[in-house]
Parts: structure tokens; sequence; C-alpha cells
């Protein structure tokens, strides 16, 4: 359904405006390029933080308490 939104969006700016649509269309994947190094960074982050709740939650569940929901 996303793709469709995307792709009635893309026609509408091309029928509005077609020098911008191709530019878009062509600078869209140098923009996901870009942007790559960034979501790999961000899951380092999210595996770390994962990482130190259950070093610190480790005691507690331990002892018998429940984990988090």
């Amino acid at each position: 359904m996303r793709a469709l939104l995307t792709l009635i969006a893309w026609l509408i700016l091309w029928v509005l405006c077609w020098p911008l649509a191709l530019l878009a269309l062509v600078l869209w994947p140098v923009v996901w390029l870009l942007s790559l190094p960034f979501r790999l960074i961000g899951v380092g982050f999210g595996a770390v933080f994962a990482l130190l709740g259950a070093i610190l939650y480790l005691p507690a569940r331990l002892l018998g308490h429940r984990s988090r929901p």
C-alpha cells in the first residue's frame, strides 16, 4: 500500500512539475546510499542499548522477577 501511495504521489508531482519529478527520481538512489551508514549506526546503537538493558535486568531475572512486557 505504501508503494502505491508513493507511486501516486510521484505521478502527481510528474504532472505538476516534471523536471522536479525527474530530479527526485535520479537523486533517490544517491540519498538512499548516503543514509545507509546512518541506518547501520542506528542498528548498532540499538544493539548496544539492548545489551546494556539485558545486563542491568539480569540480577532481577535471576531472583525470579518477571521480565518487562
